[in-house]
C-alpha cells in the first residue's frame, strides 16, 4: 500500500501555483502541459509512489564477495529506489557506494505484477539515523540504476505478454476446432451442440471486442462540472479513505464537489465523516474545500437509493458520480471518467473496479482475476457498442437530469409486488439505456473491498444473480432496439448462464451414468475457457495471480453455478443477505416466528 502523503490534497490542482512543478508523487500541476499526456503522468506517478515495506534485502558493495554482503530490512520502496534499515555494526556504507541489491518483492507490497525476485545494481544516495519507539535505526537510501518498471519489462513482463499472446491465439484456435467437431456431429445431439457452439462463439466474441476496445482519450479542454455522491451505511472502517480519494482528485477546483450522505448508520460512521471533513477543511482555503466537501444525514434509514437521490438533489453540477463507501479512486479517475460525455447521446459511464484487498486469501485472489476480466473484457466489449448493461456501483457517472427524471420510478421500483432493494446499479442503468447510450472507461480506476469470508461472498453472489435475472428480464423488453449485434449478444448472454446448470448435469452426470462415457470433451472445453480467462489476466496485468483464473472457474462450476437454479425460483426476493435492510429484518423476524411455533409443537426447526 502506498505510504500516506503528509499533504491531504496532494493531487488537487493548485490554483495559486504555490506548489512546485511536479510533486514528489509524480503528478504535475494542472497547468503543466505535460499533464495533457496521460501516459506520461501515469508513468511518473508509478515511478515516484513509495510503498511501506518490511522484507529482507542483501546488498553487496562493489568488490565484495556475496557471502560478505550486508543483510538489512527494507522499510519502504518505490520503482526508483528504497530505504532500508541495517544493523548498527553493518551501517558503514558511504554515499556514492555502488552495490548490488538482491531481494524478493512479496505480494501486496507494490502493485500487482511486481511480486518477483530482483537482482539490480544500485547506489547509496543517503545515510541517516532515526528514532522510533525509543530505538535508533540506522537507515540507508538506495537509488536503482534503472527503474523497477524497466527492469521487469526486460526480465519478466515482456515474456509474459509474448507467452500470453501466443497461448491466447492457440487456445482460441483450439476452441474453434472443437466447435467445428460439434458441427460435424450436430445431427446426433442438436440441442447440446447448438448450446456448445453458441456459448463458445459468444465467449470468443466477447474477448475479441474487448481486445478492440479503446478508452476515449483525454481532451484537456473538457472538464465539465462533477458532483461525487458517496452513500454511507455502517462503513466506519473505510469511509475516511473513500472521502479523501474523492476530494483529492487532479481536477479543476471549481468543477468538483463531494457530497457524503449517511443513511442513519448505527456505528460511528458519522463521527468518522465529520472528522475527515474537518481535516480537509483545514488543509488550505485556496482549495475551496468548505464549498466543495459536505455531508448530510438522512432523517431515517431509507436505503442506498434514497441516499443517492438525496445527494443528486443537493448536487450543483450537471454530472453526478456515484462512489461506494468502501471504494477508493485513483487521482485521475474523474478526469478520465467524464470524457465519453463529450458525446451528447452518452447517458452514463462506468469506470474500472479493481480489488483492493486482493492478497488477503484465496477468495479475494480469485475475485481479483474475475473482477479484472469482467471489466476489461466484458464491459469493454459492451462499450464497443455503447451499451454497457451495468454501470457498477463502485464508480459510475450519470447525467444529473436523467437521475432526476427516473428517480421516482427508481425509488418505488417493485418486482412481482415486492420492493426492489438491491441491484440499484443495474436498475438505473436500465432506465438510462432506454433513451441513451452507456459506456466504459478502463483508465478511470477505483479499487474496492471485496468479501474475504466465503459465506459473505456466497451471499453476495446470490444477491447479484437475483438482481441480474430480474434486471435482465427488464432489459430484454427494450434491448432489441439497440444495435442488432449487441442485442443478439445480450439475449445469448442471458440464455447461456441460465441453461448452464442443465448442460453441466447432462454432461457430468447423465452421460457418464447412462452411456458410460467419460466427459473428456466437455472437461477439456471447461479447461480451455478457464485458460482463456487466466491468460487474458496475464496479458494485461502481467501478474502471477493469473493462475487464480483456473481456481475461479473450478469454483464457479462446482459452487457458484448451482446458485443459478436457486436464483430462478427466488429472484423476486428483496433481502440483502450481507447487511440488514428493513426487508432483511422482516424476513429474519418471520423465520424466528416459524422456529418459535415449531418448538411449541415439537418440530425440529
Amino acid at each position: 500500500m502506498p505510504q500516506d502523503d503528509r499533504r491531504t490534497l496532494s493531487y488537487v490542482p493548485d490554483p495559486e501555483q504555490v506548489r512546485g512543478s511536479v510533486d514528489r508523487r509524480g503528478a504535475s500541476g494542472y497547468s503543466d502541459p505535460t499533464f495533457e499526456t496521460e501516459d506520461y503522468v501515469a508513468s511518473q506517478r508509478l515511478l515516484s509512489l513509495r510503498y511501506a515495506a518490511n522484507f529482507e534485502i542483501l546488498v553487496v558493495p562493489q568488490g565484495v564477495k556475496k557471502k560478505n554482503g550486508l543483510k538489512g530490512t527494507v522499510r519502504d520502496i518505490s520503482s526508483t529506489g528504497l530505504r532500508m534499515e541495517l544493523p548498527a555494526e553493518n551501517a558503514k556504507l558511504a554515499v556514492g557506494t555502488p552495490l548490488k541489491s538482491k531481494f524478493r518483492l512479496p505480494e501486496g507490497v507494490m502493485p500487482e505484477g511486481f511480486e518477483a525476485g530482483v537482482n539490480l545494481e544500485a547506489e547509496v544516495v543517503r545515510t541517516f539515523t532515526e528514532e522510533q519507539d525509543g530505538r535508533v535505526r540506522h537507515m540507508v537510501a538506495l537509488k536503482f540504476v534503472k527503474p523497477l518498471t524497466e527492469y521487469f519489462q526486460r526480465k519478466r513482463w515482456g515474456y509474459s505478454i509474448y507467452a500470453a499472446s501466443i497461448l491466447l491465439f492457440a487456445v482460441s484456435l483450439f476452441i474453434l476446432l472443437m466447435r467445428t467437431e460439434s458441427i460435424i456431429y450436430y445431427e446426433y445431439k442438436a440441442v447440446l451442440y447448438t448450446y456448445s457452439i453458441v456459448a463458445a462463439l459468444f465467449l470468443l466474441t466477447r474477448y475479441l471486442f474487448g481486445a478492440l476496445y479503446r478508452n476515449v482519450p483525454v481532451n484537456p479542454d473538457y472538464t465539465p462540472g462533477v458532483s461525487i455522491i458517496i452513500p454511507c451505511f455502517n462503513e466506519a472502517d473505510w469511509i475516511k479513505r473513500t472521502i479523501l480519494s474523492c476530494i483529492n482528485q487532479n481536477y479543476p477546483v471549481d468543477k468538483l464537489e463531494v457530497i457524503v450522505v449517511d443513511d442513519r448508520s448505527t456505528d460511528n460512521s458519522v463521527e468518522k465523516i465529520r472528522e475527515v471533513i474537518e481535516l480537509v477543511h483545514q488543509e488550505a482555503e485556496r482549495y475551496a474545500t468548505r464549498d466543495r466537501l459536505s455531508y448530510t444525514v438522512l432523517e431515517r434509514n431509507a436505503g442506498k437509493r434514497e441516499a443517492l437521490v438525496k445527494g443528486v438533489e443537493l448536487a450543483k453540477h450537471d454530472l453526478v458520480v456515484f462512489v461506494d463507501s468502501d471504494s477508493f479512486l485513483e487521482p485521475n479517475a474523474i478526469r478520465h471518467l467524464v470524457q465519453p460525455f463529450q458525446n451528447p447521446k452518452m447517458g452514463g459511464v462506468a469506470g474500472r473496479t479493481d480489488v483492493e484487498n486482493k492478497y488477503t486469501n484465496t477468495i479475494t485472489k480469485l475475485q481479483t482475476v474475475r473482477y479484472y476480466v469482467a471489466f476489461r473484457i466484458m464491459k469493454a466489449a459492451e462499450s464497443w457498442f455503447d451499451c454497457v448493461t451495468c454501470l457498477s456501483g463502485p464508480l459510475s457517472c450519470y447525467r444529473k437530469e436523467l437521475i432526476l427524471k427516473h428517480k421516482d420510478a427508481w425509488l418505488n421500483q417493485k418486482f412481482l409486488g415486492r420492493p426492489a432493494t438491491f441491484g440499484d446499479d443495474r436498475s438505473m442503468t436500465n432506465f438510462i439505456l432506454q433513451t441513451h447510450q452507456t459506456g466504459y472507461q478502463d483508465n478511470a480506476i477505483c479499487s474496492t473491498i471485496v468479501p474475504s469470508d466465503t459465506g459473505v461472498f456466497l451471499k453476495q453472489q446470490m444477491r447479484w444473480k437475483r438482481s441480474w435475472l430480474r434486471e435482465s428480464l427488464r432489459a430484454g423488453g427494450f434491448i432489441w432496439k439497440k444495435e442488432p449485434l449487441m442485442a443478439l449478444f445480450f439475449y445469448v448472454g442471458l440464455i447461456v448462464p441460465i441453461a448452464a446448470p442443465v448442460v453441466v448435469v447432462y454432461n457430468l452426470i447423465y452421460v457418464p451414468i447412462v452411456h458410460g462415457l467419460f466427459p473428456g470433451t466437455f472437461l477439456i472445453g471447461l479447461l480451455l475457457m478457464a485458460t482463456l480467462m487466466s491468460l487474458a489476466h496475464l496479458f494485461f496485468r502481467k501478474s502471477r495471480l493469473w493462475l487464480f483464473g483456473f481456481v475461479f472457474c473450478i469454483f464457479y462450476e462446482f459452487v457458484l453455478l448451482w446458485q443459478m437454479p436457486v436464483a430462478w425460483v427466488t429472484f423476486w426476493k428483496s433481502t440483502w443477505g450481507t447487511r440488514e435492510t428493513p426487508q432483511d429484518i422482516e424476513a429474519r423476524e418471520k423465520k424466528e416466528a416459524r422456529k418459535s411455533r415449531g418448538r411449541r409443537f415439537g418440530l425440529p426447526f
